[in-house]
């Protein structure tokens, strides 16, 4: 058991809805002392190993039971059934501000909040500066939390959480909260723990940062453990089921590789295909350094005013390498109708050799509304070319020089 840090074994968990509580003594003497209730079970018979240093994520649609999950590891709820070994300290943040007091200064919930954590006052005292400054809350650190605003309290929260030097951190929904520097800080920390051995269990819907962030992922529906695996596998498979009632994607793309991905949007306007131009001829493989153009052909029934379209270009291991949109530059698109073409040019392609996949999608000009989403629809190829930077991800263009110094020989 020396590699597994948490250990869940045929875990359920059942609550109550009741559809009419008594709310008093004549109302349940009415009813004979008894509120009618279902039982819902928001988990089944969950087995699951979280390894020791892994970053562990919980994906799944809202009510899935990620949160009940996480709570049943972190020991805030107890399962009806089953049994959860935690092998380590343990620090949870699973609510904004859970365990502050309102009327309380952030300097005193630091010291309360610190002591429910398992801290001594002298642990707290030697990490107060530490967890103020990574909060970034010097200047309000005396006023009542009340005056705080949800991004302080998370902040400052997140910030006890993660300095009482736990072996086990659970964080549930906090990731996307707070500023774009804190939201670095915390992927810093996280990275640190990682370097440091510990164990990190996530609950969140940024895909995007589940894919990149974590080792492996667990997905739940309907309190049910649907799998386990690599982030990359299963939140593309997660994201395709999660649509599939939308529209069925069983085409093949220009140069005749099948689609892969999945498909979704309201279709008022389609993305036929992608084609990937080198030298004005369809392709899919290309060497770095060549200049391309990404021909995305779309179809629109009615009149659309002022579409936006995007890509995005993934590594094979999920890694985001960009994402450009018409509406980013400016690019009036006017207002489409019948079918057509859009090109982006570029003019040096300085992606390093290796597998990569295209993603197109088309929105409405707030870019909120999805048209259509065309997730991974192209998959091509990058071969040495010109640099032939090896490493990473894209190439940076650069000449190397060498100069001595003066007054030194070589």
């Amino acid at each position: 058991m020396g590699d597994i840090a948490v250990e869940a074994s045929g875990v359920s968990k059942r609550f109550r809805l009741y559809h009419e509580r008594n709310q008093s003594l004549k109302a349940a003497f009415m009813r004979g002392g008894r509120a009618k209730f279902d039982e819902f079970w928001a988990l089944q018979d969950v087995d699951l190993q979280i390894p020791v240093g892994k970053t562990f994520g919980l994906i799944g649609h809202n009510g899935s039971g990620k949160s009940t999950l996480l709570k049943c590891l972190a020991g805030i709820l107890v399962p009806d059934r089953g049994s959860i070994d935690v092998h380590g300290r343990v620090s949870a943040l699973l609510e904004l501000g859970a365990g502050f007091h309102p009327e309380l200064s952030g300097r005193d919930n630091v010291y309360l909040n610190g002591s429910i954590l398992g801290m001594s006052k002298k642990q707290i005292d030697r990490q107060f500066d530490e967890i103020v400054d990574f909060a970034g809350l010097e200047t309000f650190i005396d006023t009542p939390v009340k005056n705080y605003s949800s991004g302080m309290y998370v902040r400052l929260g997140f910030s006890v959480a993660i300095n009482v030097d736990p072996e086990i951190l659970m964080v549930d929904e906090v990731l996307a909260v707070g500023d774009e520097s804190f939201q670095r800080k915390c992927m810093e920390k996280f990275a640190d723990f990682r370097a440091q051995g510990r164990t990190v269990v996530i609950v969140s819907h940024a895909l995007s940062t589940m894919r990149t962030m974590c080792d492996e992922v667990a997905w739940l529906d309907h309190g049910h453990l649907k799998g386990v695996g690599h982030p990359r596998d299963l939140v593309d498979e997660y994201v395709g089921g999660s649509h599939e009632d939308r529209v069925v994607d069983d085409g093949a793309d220009p140069v005749g590789q099948p689609t892969r991905g999945a498909r979704w949007g309201s279709g008022e306007v389609t993305i036929s295909s992608v084609e990937l131009l080198d030298a004005g001829l369809p392709t899919s493989h290309v060497p770095t350094g060549a200049e391309v153009t990404f021909r995305i052909h779309w179809k629109a029934d009615r009149p659309v005013r002022e579409p936006v379209f995007g890509i995005a270009v993934h590594t094979l291991d999920g890694v985001h390498v960009t994402g450009p949109n018409t509406r980013d530059v400016d690019l009036a698109t006017g207002t489409l109708e019948g079918a057509g073409h859009l090109d982006l040019r570029v003019p040096q392609l300085m992606l390093t050799p290796g597998t990569y996949e295209l993603t197109a999608a088309v929105f409405d000009h707030s870019v909120v509304h999805t048209f259509d989403h065309r997730d991974k629809l192209f998959r091509f190829d990058v071969a040495p070319g010109r640099p032939r930077d090896q490493y990473g991800v894209i190439s940076l263009g650069g000449s190397w020089e060498l100069a001595s110094d003066a007054g030194s020989s070589t």
